[in-house]
């Protein structure tokens, strides 16, 4: 296959996290050309989609100066590439939105993951209400009282994180009889300014939240992200601890219900978010964990995602 990866810049990827990192190393093994460029570099030529992308040779390494080796850039029309995989990470800004715009003209002519219908419909904090019956209690606000009123009703604590929020970024923890309590709050919903997520605190996540990894809604693996002392995000980019784990009985419930909705939307490759239980986020824009999994579980993760693009590459895409 021919792929192209929509990334960020490669000097600034986390290679030992990095799951696009991982599926260009499995890409290259089966020796497939790997391309990349960023969102800037995507374009149209009349109702031809393109990308000013780069032959990109990738090894294991620990540096992206010693991972990397990039040709100059070469404008290709988007239909020339077996698959696209749109791996930038968010926010899902102005420049992301128009991004996938220029995406939409290359329906019906790869294969695109994820699709971009899906990236601009399914927020990641709230698409997951779309499963009242699986998520703790949750409300989206711009009002203190009503956040003060809602911390009460469920019983003092609660984690609030902003709905175009990632990595962990904005995410605090809010307790009764913290002094900070009305500082975090206002902080929060920018004086009234922008819509804050709410959800009651899960005591559960003291444990860890559990990533779990699924393309076409099969799940490929799970990482158990455990926070660090003094911290209340299991985020692995501010200190989280990976730590092996396995699937339950609740967390499979939630991936036969969520399933459904994440064909619907044409999302492939996706990562959960679950607490004691109870879907917490939905990750699509550039869901991370499977590195982790590989070094956890000493297999190789990345197969599983690269060998079902080949299947679908090999049929006509989809209108």
């Amino acid at each position: 296959m021919r792929t192209l990866f929509i990334v960020d810049p490669l000097e600034r990827l986390g290679l030992a996290g990095d799951t696009s990192y991982a599926l260009m190393l499995e890409a290259q093994r089966r020796d497939h050309e790997v391309w990349t460029c960023q969102i800037e570099h995507l374009g149209l030529e009349h109702d031809d989609p393109i990308a000013e992308a780069q032959l990109t040779l990738v090894r294991q390494a620990s540096t992206a100066a010693e991972a990397f080796s990039i040709e100059s850039r070469v404008s290709i029309p988007l239909e020339a590439f077996d698959v696209v995989l749109m791996r930038k990470d968010p926010p899902l800004d102005a420049s992301y939105l128009h991004a996938t715009w220029i995406l939409e003209q290359a329906r019906g002519k790869t294969l695109l993951v994820n699709d971009p219908r899906g990236l601009r419909e399914l927020n990641e904090h709230l698409a997951v209400l779309r499963f009242p019956d699986l998520t703790p209690p949750t409300i989206v606000t711009r009002s203190a009282r009503r956040l003060a009123q809602f911390q009460r009703e469920q019983g003092g604590a609660i984690v609030v994180k902003p709905v175009d929020g990632y990595g962990g970024l904005g995410v605090f923890v809010v307790k009764d009889g913290d002094p900070n309590t009305s500082s975090l709050i206002e902080n929060a919903i920018g004086a009234g300014t922008r819509w804050t997520v709410a959800q009651r605190y899960l005591p559960e996540a003291a444990n860890g939240d559990k990533r779990i990894v699924l393309f076409d809604g099969e799940p490929i693996g799970a990482v158990l992200r455990v926070p660090a002392k003094n911290e209340a995000r299991g985020n692995l980019h501010v200190g989280g601890r990976p730590v092996k784990t396995e699937l339950d009985d609740d967390d499979r419930a939630i991936i036969r219900a969520v399933t459904p909705v994440l064909r619907e939307y044409g999302q492939l490759l996706v990562g959960l978010d679950v607490i004691g239980g109870k879907l917490t986020e939905l990750n699509i824009t550039s869901p991370t964990g499977i590195r982790h999994i590989e070094e956890l579980e000493k297999r190789n993760v990345a197969a599983a995602v690269i060998e079902g693009l080949e299947k679908r590459a090999a049929t006509p895409p989809l209108p």
